[in-house]
């Protein structure tokens, strides 16, 4: 199968909540950028996004983080590809311009999606 990973940072403008949070659907939005490469490799369109089957916000995405977001299919069907994702935060903002590189990246969320590629 292929996996692809993407690096963004994330920043500060876009922090939603106190604490420097950013919403739930940053994430989403990411996978989708994952999803599109994935599906431009294998099939040389950018696809569709059809459907989500879990999603699990497991730690808080902040500003000033570097998220580290990967793909990988896990199941190609005829027009289908099942996607598991995750973003992991790979270096964390303690405030203004510092941040840290964690020892061991934080897994802020996961989930599994099924994009649609037209027929050829």
């Amino acid at each position: 199968m292929i996996t692809v990973t993407h690096r963004r940072y994330v920043p500060y403008s876009h922090a939603h909540y106190a604490g420097d949070l950013v919403d739930g659907a940053y994430s989403l939005g990411l996978f989708g950028d994952v999803a599109t490469e994935i599906c431009i490799r294998l099939d040389g369109d950018e696809g569709l996004f059809a459907s989500y089957d879990d999603v699990q916000f497991k730690a808080p995405v902040r500003a000033g983080d570097m998220l580290e977001i990967t793909g990988t299919v896990v199941r190609t069907g005829t027009r289908s590809r099942k996607i598991d994702f995750e973003v992991r935060v790979v270096c964390r903002g303690t405030g203004g311009s510092a941040a840290a590189v964690l020892d061991e990246p934080i897994v802020a969320t996961t989930a599994t999606g099924t994009v649609v590629v037209p027929p050829k």
